[in-house]
This record gives structure tokens, C-alpha cells and sequence, in this order.
């Protein structure tokens, strides 16, 4: 990425509170950023009442799956535009992007995200758990399948998280591998100007790298997967140092297990209620710990 240019911002917008959300916050962390507004409508277009007041006015089956696709497309020109409307308001360049699409919206995303070569993906987070978490979300497809770092902003955030967005430090968990030198980086790059602080809950000796210092945490609970004993502590550790947002590196090449075992970057993303940016080590092969 060019740290002379503006952030090229992909970010997810379905119109809903959440999403609106995602992008005030997204846009504290990332001001002045160019862009792309991105809604995403199923077709054939499903409004229940649009196709009440529609049927009567259509001759036939085909007119009226052509009637309601126009009308889809039309309603998600009018969400990315109010998109945009917000997103100017809170200081980004933003473009609106409206694409078709028969399911899928996550993989539909992460093919946007590579076509427009975005320096990072943003998309909201209702804050899933339990069972509802292992299906997997939007925000988990989107995390598992772009290699482009992804920053989801959870919904609702609390009035003291909110508060560290302006000026909080960029918290990095780091355990010495590849993902979390690039996780480093992309802190680094994306957030320039916030302090970037690393922290380690492991018990194995890992040196930082030049130049940074390294907290090591304690586990207070160890659970049956190392990824949410380490996401709690980093969790917890980010509420103490009133961290604007979390990242951690994922290796990312085995998503259906980490969505039904838990890596430490989903794991961070179901339990640390602030902003997480997961940043994806497309080189290496082993597995995540």
C-alpha cells in the first residue's frame, strides 16, 4: 500500500443501523479514505410489498420477475446512495458500487474487494455467538475469504468504546509468525499516527520485532481452544488500554475449521466488542494456533 495516496476503503453497506454504524465508526479509524459504498441486493428482488402493489399492475409471470428485478436495483441504488450521503458526512470520498447477486454476499465482497484492489474491507457485525456464530455471518465470510485485511466494526458499541475510537492505540496481538509481522504492518500503514502496541498470551518465548515493545498477558481462563483463551486476554487487554481497535493476523486457509473450532482471529472477532482488523498471512502453511 502507498502511504502517500488516500486508504482505498471497500466497505458493505445494507442500509441497516448496523451498517450505518460501521461506517461512522470505520471512518473515525480511517479518516479521509476514498471509498467504494457497496450494496449488494438478491435478486429476484424479494419486498414482499412491492410485489403486492406491483402483481396488479403486470401482465403475465415474466413481466413481473422483470418488474421487481428493476425495482430492486432501483431500491439499492437509493441505500448505496444514502451510504454515500453518510459516509461524506463523516469524511470519506465515497463511491457508490451496487451489485446483483443470487446469494452469497460475503464471497460477493471479497470478489469486489480484489476487483478493486482495496487496501482493506470494511463491513458491520451484529456480534453473533454460540450457535448462531458456527453457521458464520457475512462478516466471517468476509474475513475468511478476501486475503485483503478486513476490519469489522461490531454492533452496538458501548458508549466507552465509542469514546476510544478518535484517539485510542492500535493493539496487535503478536506471536512472532508471519500473519503477525504483516498484522504489524497493516497497523502500521492503515492507522498511522496511533501508537501500535504488541502483546503476546503465550508462555513460549517470542521477541517483538525492532522497534516495538511486547506486553505479555496472563490467561485468566483457559479454554478448550487456544484461540479464545488468547482472544479473551487480548479482549480484556484493549478495554484496560482503551485500544481503538484490535488486529490480528489469521493464516486463513482452513475456514471451515476455524469457523466450527475457533482461530484466535475469529475468536477475537465473536468475544472483543470493539473494532477488529483481521490481516491474512497468504504465504505461510501451517496451521493457525
Amino acid at each position: 500500500m502507498n502511504t502517500a495516496r488516500s486508504v482505498r476503503v471497500l466497505a458493505g453497506y445494507d442500509g441497516s443501523l448496523p451498517s450505518g454504524a460501521a461506517l461512522d465508526a470505520a471512518a473515525v479509524l480511517l479518516p479521509s479514505a476514498q471509498a467504494w459504498i457497496a450494496h449488494f441486493w438478491t435478486a429476484p428482488f424479494a419486498d414482499e410489498a412491492v410485489r403486492r402493489q406491483l402483481r396488479p399492475r403486470v401482465t403475465g409471470r415474466d413481466e413481473l420477475v422483470a418488474a421487481i428485478e428493476r425495482e430492486g436495483a432501483e431500491e439499492g441504488e437509493r441505500i448505496a446512495g444514502t451510504g454515500c450521503v453518510l459516509a461524506r458526512a463523516a469524511g470519506w470520498a465515497p463511491e457508490p458500487v451496487i451489485e446483483r447477486v443470487y446469494g452469497g454476499i460475503g464471497f460477493a465482497i471479497a470478489e469486489l474487494a480484489e476487483k478493486k484492489a482495496a487496501d482493506v474491507v470494511v463491513v458491520g457485525s451484529r456480534g453473533l455467538g454460540g450457535a448462531r456464530a458456527v453457521l458464520g455471518s457475512v462478516s466471517d465470510v468476509v474475513a475468511h475469504y478476501t486475503p485483503r485485511p478486513v476490519l469489522v466494526i461490531p454492533y452496538p458499541l458501548i458508549s466507552d468504546d465509542r469514546a476510544d475510537l478518535a484517539a485510542g492505540p492500535v493493539l496487535v496481538g503478536w506471536d512472532g509468525s508471519p500473519g503477525a509481522q504483516r498484522a504489524v504492518r497493516a497497523a502500521e500503514t492503515l492507522f498511522a499516527g496511533r501508537p501500535v502496541m504488541l502483546a503476546a498470551v503465550t508462555d513460549e518465548p517470542v521477541a517483538p520485532p525492532a522497534g516495538h515493545e511486547l506486553e505479555r498477558l496472563p490467561a485468566k481462563h483457559r479454554h478448550f481452544t487456544p484461540g479464545r483463551t488468547v482472544a479473551e486476554a487480548l479482549a480484556a487487554h484493549a478495554r484496560r488500554r482503551h485500544a481503538a481497535v484490535i488486529v490480528v493476523g489469521s493464516r486463513g486457509h482452513d475456514a471451515p475449521r476455524e469457523i466450527l473450532l475457533g482461530s484466535t482471529a475469529m475468536a477475537t472477532l465473536h468475544h472483543a466488542h470493539r473494532p477488529v482488523l483481521i490481516v491474512h498471512d497468504t504465504t505461510g502453511d501451517e496451521p493457525e494456533r
